[in-house]
Order: structure tokens, then C-alpha cells, then sequence
């Protein structure tokens, strides 16, 4: 749940990039941090693991402008998509207001996508978060390889596989290129922003 800092009339919402192993999450967040400048980002930090293997976990604070008199900065959160972190995924899930769920366009990554998303749903109920109440945003990402030789998934199967039920929005990106990257952020924020707005300072 966003943080509210009334002394600084703050509101920390929080936005988590999700997704299986190797899909795009911190190529995302890496493109975001490099395009900003210096004054509207904060540093990027790191979480070091048992098996010594760094995590990134992206924070990146943007300005919004203000909500019912309230500045609203936006955290920006990846998770390891290893199978191994899962214990990890659930943690950073905690507190969650928005979400970005990145699927590999790449045909042979598509039971992935799905086994993905159902564990997204599955940690969100471990955390006691409704899944229907927070806003989420699907990115399919790797959309440059379309015209090569490597097999891809076409949209409109990433579509039945993954938004079926959703019904959200959804962008195509190439994040390593950029292309879809802000696209998707502006998005999920607006409606993050809404949805915290909506829950946490309109009754106030």
C-alpha cells in the first residue's frame, strides 16, 4: 500500500515489474533510469542475495506533480524471475499498488508467460492483495525479433494466453531499443496514481 509521509505531504506509490526470467523487466528500468534526468530520479540500488548474486531492484523516484495537495513519487520495483526467488518475488510484492507484467515474445518462452502470471496471482493472494483491485498493465516485449528468424509468439496469442480474463491494456516494446518503455510507465502510473488517489486520499 502507497506510503504516506504527512509531514512532507508525500505519496510513495509503488510499481512492480513482473515477469518470467530473461523477459525485459530490468532492461525496462535501465532505459527509464538512463533517458531521466539526474533531479527526477533516484539512486538505483541494489539487494545482495545469499548465493551472492546481485538483484537488481530498480527504485526510481519520478515527480507526478501533486494529489489533493500531496506530491506523489513513484518507486519502481523489478523482481528475479528465476524460479529459485520465488520467497524473493513474494517479498517484493508487499505493499504493491501497480503492476507491469512483461512477457517474452519469444515462442519458446510462451509456458513461461503463463506459468508466470499464475504465480504473480498466486504470491499476490499469499500477501492478501486482491488481484482484481490492483492495476495492471501487460508489456510484450521483444517485439523487434517479429521480423527475424527466431520464432515469436503474434500478439494476438500472447493476448489469449495472457489477457483473456484481464482485459487491461496492453503495449508492444522492444526495451532495449525504448520503444513501448515510457509508453508503458506513463500508463501504469496514471492508473496507479488514480487507484491510490481514489483509496487513500479522496476520503481524507
Amino acid at each position: 500500500m502507497a506510503l504516506i509521509d504527512l509531514s512532507k505531504k508525500e505519496v510513495h506509490c509503488k510499481i512492480v515489474y513482473y515477469g518470467p526470467g530473461r523477459c525485459g523487466k530490468t532492461t525496462n528500468l535501465l532505459y527509464i533510469y538512463n533517458a531521466m534526468s539526474e533531479r527526477a530520479k533516484g539512486k538505483m540500488l541494489t539487494i545482495e542475495t545469499k548465493g551472492d548474486r546481485t538483484l537488481f531492484f530498480d527504485l526510481l523516484p519520478l515527480n507526478l506533480g501533486k494529489v489533493s495537495g500531496f506530491d506523489i513519487r513513484i518507486q519502481l520495483y523489478t523482481v528475479p524471475g528465476q524460479a529459485i526467488y520465488e520467497a524473493t518475488r513474494k517479498l517484493v510484492l508487499k505493499g504493491v499498488d501497480g503492476l507491469v507484467f512483461v512477457a517474452d515474445s519469444l515462442r519458446v518462452r510462451q509456458a513461461k508467460n503463463i506459468e508466470s502470471l499464475q504465480d504473480l496471482q498466486k504470491n499476490l493472494m499469499e500477501n492478501n492483495i486482491n488481484f482484481s483491485e490492483v492495476p495492471l498493465i501487460l508489456q510484450y516485449n521483444k517485439r523487434d525479433l517479429v521480423n527475424t528468424p527466431i520464432p515469436t509468439l503474434e500478439v494476438e496469442e500472447l493476448e489469449s494466453d495472457l489477457n483473456s480474463h484481464l482485459n487491461t491494456m496492453a503495449f508492444e516494446a522492444a526495451a532495449t531499443k525504448g520503444l513501448g518503455v515510457f509508453e508503458t510507465l506513463k500508463a501504469i502510473s496514471k492508473l496507479t496514481v488514480r487507484h491510490v488517489a481514489r483509496k487513500h486520499l479522496m476520503a481524507k
